[in-house]
């Protein structure tokens, strides 16, 4: 994460310890929908019940850090950039705690078809969908601990790739359903399981969208993509002019040499 330093160190401390509760919450979360899919896969029940147990985990991260915002927001009272990179945190967080809820939902899923039987039809999308929404979460928070926009963006794009991808799914369970009527029950918690999938690329994206916004200063919430690439743009702009702004006295003097050659 790259944030300017401030004459306060302990308002840095501060800063960097929201940073890292946000990012220690968002791997959680990660974790937790891995082993989610891996109990559905390999009917490990007691995987799932594993990631059910999790949830209490990442609900005391939301709380702790909710706590650790409102007292840093109290006490510091930061200000543009800064306040954008807080506020963006604090309703981050509450993706990610949406996210081990959607994780849940999956290991609960997991718990009723390894009790069902055999059957596996609809893992293979399942597997499929998962290794995309996955995807995207990670390239979200390594976004936002890079600050970088354009992978953020990325993840944006990505997201219609998923949704097309989950509607695809399920018309061929449907198809499947149709045709054979003998899994209807199992089939319908597959389905479940995809939809949580796809909710969990919408939280992703949220997340990539809180990163776009927190360093160019636009929301670009519901937004078309023209809209996002003037955003983004303004976001490298903001960025190249603070690394400039930090740049040694030495550094310039070595790029105008560089010029005059």
């Amino acid at each position: 994460m790259q944030s300017e330093k401030h004459i306060s160190k302990s308002f840095d401390q501060d800063l960097d310890e929201a940073i890292r509760l946000f990012l220690y919450m968002g791997d959680s979360a990660a974790n937790q929908v891995a082993k989610a899919v891996h109990a559905l896969i390999d009917k490990d029940e007691m995987l799932a019940q594993e990631v059910i147990d999790m949830d209490f985990e990442i609900n005391r991260k939301e709380v702790e850090l909710d706590e650790h915002i409102l007292l840093l927001v109290a006490k510091r009272q930061p200000a543009a950039s800064d306040l954008r990179l807080v506020m963006s945190i604090s309703k981050g967080v509450v993706d990610l705690e949406r996210i081990g809820d959607e994780a849940v939902k999956i290991a609960q899923m997991a718990k009723k078809i390894a009790a069902q039987g055999k059957s596996s039809y609809g893992y293979a999308e399942v597997q499929h969908l998962s290794n995309q929404v996955r995807l995207m979460l990670h390239n979200s928070l390594e976004a936002f601990s890079q600050s970088n926009a354009e992978q953020a963006f990325e993840v944006m794009r990505n997201d219609d790739v998923v949704n097309d991808e989950y509607q695809s799914a399920i018309r061929a369970l449907m198809t499947y359903i149709m045709e054979d009527s003998r899994h209807v029950s199992k089939v319908i918690n597959i389905m479940w399981v995809l939809r949580a999938l796809e909710r969990i690329g919408d939280h992703a994206q949220n997340v990539a969208e809180l990163v776009i916004n927190y360093i160019s200063g636009q929301d670009v919430r519901h937004s078309d993509y023209t809209k996002v690439e003037k955003a983004v743009q303004e976001a490298n702009d903001r960025m190249a002019a603070r690394q400039l702004s930090t740049m040694p006295v030495t550094d310039f003097e070595s790029l105008d040499k560089d010029a005059n050659q």
